[in-house]
Parts: C-alpha cells; sequence; structure tokens
C-alpha cells in the first residue's frame, strides 16, 4: 500500500516537473510598441551583464501599437534591461525592469515604460 502511495507522489511531482519547464520561465511577459515607430530589434538582458543578448525578434519586426510575448527557459533573475532598436539604428534603453512582478510592459516613445 505504501508503494503505491510513494509511486503515485512520485509521478506527480514528475508531472508537476515537466508541466513547469513547459510553461517557461517565471519572467515571461508582453512587450508592447508604444515608441511611435516600428522596432526592427530587441534586446533583452540581465541587469547585472555589460553586454545585450540576442535579438528576440529575430526576423520580425514589432510595429507600432503590437505586441509580442517574450519567452524565457526556466530561471529566477529579477531585473533585466530591454533595447529597442529602430529603422535607423538609434535605439532607446529601459533598465532594471522586475520581470518577475511584471507581466506586461509598454515601451513608450518618450523613454518611460508602463509596467502592469
Amino acid at each position: 500500500m505504501k508503494s503505491i502511495k510513494l509511486r503515485a507522489l512520485l509521478g506527480f511531482i514528475m508531472v508537476m516537473v515537466f508541466a513547469v519547464s513547459a510553461f517557461g520561465g517565471a519572467q515571461d511577459f508582453v512587450l508592447v510598441n508604444n515608441t511611435g515607430y516600428d522596432i526592427y530589434i530587441i534586446n533583452i538582458s540581465p541587469t547585472n551583464t555589460n553586454d545585450w543578448e540576442e535579438d528576440v525578434l529575430g526576423s520580425d519586426i514589432l510595429e507600432n501599437g503590437d505586441s509580442v510575448t517574450v519567452r524565457f527557459g526556466v530561471g529566477n533573475t529579477r531585473y533585466w534591461d530591454i533595447q529597442a532598436v529602430f529603422k535607423d539604428e538609434s535605439s532607446i534603453s529601459w533598465y532594471k525592469i522586475d520581470l518577475l512582478e511584471t507581466y506586461t510592459v509598454t515601451l513608450n516613445g518618450d523613454g518611460s515604460a508602463t509596467l502592469e
């Protein structure tokens, strides 16, 4: 009897581990472009690093007024910096955004960000 309960508990734990990894990281968020311009590159890096990570848009363009869901692997880094690069290669950066407490980041053209 005990071994059946133990097996059931272990099975439940395994299902939960796979479910958590399927949903991605706790930092997943929706990024909204409210800059007034189309964004050609979005770089997102942990605040404590000096280099920008890979472009999360790839070959896509985030048009003004549109949004994209940014997904992370499993992790728990709290603070992130975001850089938007426009067609003319100018950019705006937003620093130390708490992605563990934020579900939507709206990038505004005045350099501010609205966090929800």
